[in-house]
C-alpha cells in the first residue's frame, strides 16, 4: 500500500480590490499585496463607480477603498456595495488621511468593515486585509471605540434616525439573552478568545452565537454588530 503523504489543499489566496484615484498609491499597495503568497490583486478602480464595476465582475474578499475620490466617492461606493445582496461577502477597508472625524462613524454605517490611516505601515495594511477578509472588525488605533460610540450618540455624519434606532431595537428582539450578552462584548471590543472567558465558554461557543446574532440583525460582520449595538441603544457610550 502506497504510504505516500501529500500536502494539504492550500487555501485560496485574499482576493484584492484597489479603489484610490492615486495610481502611483495603487501601484504601490498592488506590488505589497501580490509580494504575499495569500493574497492577489484582481482589480483595480480610480474612482467609486469602477470600484462598484470590478467589485460585480471579479468578487473580491476585500476592497481597499479610498474615501475621497473625484465622482462617486468611497463612501458611496461603499453604500452600493453593501446594498447588493450578491456581495454581500465583500469586505471595505476605508483608507483615509483622516482617521479621527465624522469619516469614521460615515464609513461603518456604510457598511466598512473598518478603516485604516494611508500612512499605515506595510504589515499593518496586510493585517488589515485579513483581519477583514476573515470578517472582523478593523478599526485602527487612532479610532477608539469610545470615540465611535460619541460621534453614534451624537449622530456624527449622516446620524441614526429614530427610525433606524427602532428598527435595531425591533431585530434586538430576536436575540437570546446569551446573543445579547456576546453583543455587547463585542460592541466593547473584545474578541472571541476574550468573550468566551469573560462568559467561561469555549471561543467556539462564542463565535455560533456571534454568527447567530449578524445573522438575525442582517450584519456582514462585526463592525456592523458595533454600529447595530450603539444605535439600537443596547449600549451606551462612555467618556474616555
Amino acid at each position: 500500500m502506497d504510504h505516500t503523504a501529500t500536502d494539504p489543499p492550500s487555501a485560496a489566496p485574499v482576493r484584492v480590490l484597489l479603489a484610490d484615484d492615486q495610481a502611483l498609491l495603487r501601484s504601490a499597495f498592488k506590488v505589497l499585496v501580490d509580494s504575499e503568497p495569500d493574497m492577489e490583486v484582481v482589480g483595480e478602480a480610480s474612482d467609486g463607480a469602477e470600484a462598484f464595476e470590478l467589485a460585480r465582475r471579479t468578487r473580491p474578499d476585500v476592497v481597499l477603498m479610498d474615501i475621497r475620490m473625484p465622482g462617486t466617492d468611497g463612501l458611496a461606493a461603499t453604500r452600493m456595495i453593501s446594498a447588493d445582496p450578491e456581495l454581500a461577502d465583500v469586505h471595505v477597508v476605508m483608507l483615509t488621511t483622516f482617521e479621527v472625524d465624522e469619516y469614521v462613524v460615515s464609513a461603518l454605517r456604510a457598511g466598512a468593515s473598518g478603516f485604516l490611516g494611508k500612512g499605515a505601515e506595510p504589515d499593518e495594511l496586510l493585517n488589515a486585509i485579513r483581519v477583514a477578509a476573515a470578517g472582523e472588525a478593523l478599526l485602527s488605533p487612532a479610532a477608539t471605540k469610545g470615540l465611535i460610540a460619541t460621534f453614534l450618540a451624537q449622530g456624527g455624519g449622516a446620524g441614526p434616525t429614530t427610525a433606524d434606532a427602532g428598527s435595531h431595537a425591533q431585530r434586538l428582539a430576536a436575540l437570546t439573552v446569551r446573543e445579547r450578552e456576546v453583543l455587547v462584548h463585542v460592541a466593547a471590543g473584545l474578541s472571541n478568545d476574550g468573550i468566551a472567558e469573560r462568559l467561561e465558554v469555549s471561543p467556539l461557543t462564542v463565535k455560533t452565537h456571534v454568527n447567530r446574532a449578524m445573522a438575525k440583525l442582517g450584519a456582514r460582520d462585526r463592525a456592523q454588530l458595533v454600529v447595530i449595538a450603539y444605535e439600537s441603544g443596547l449600549v451606551r457610550p462612555r467618556a474616555e
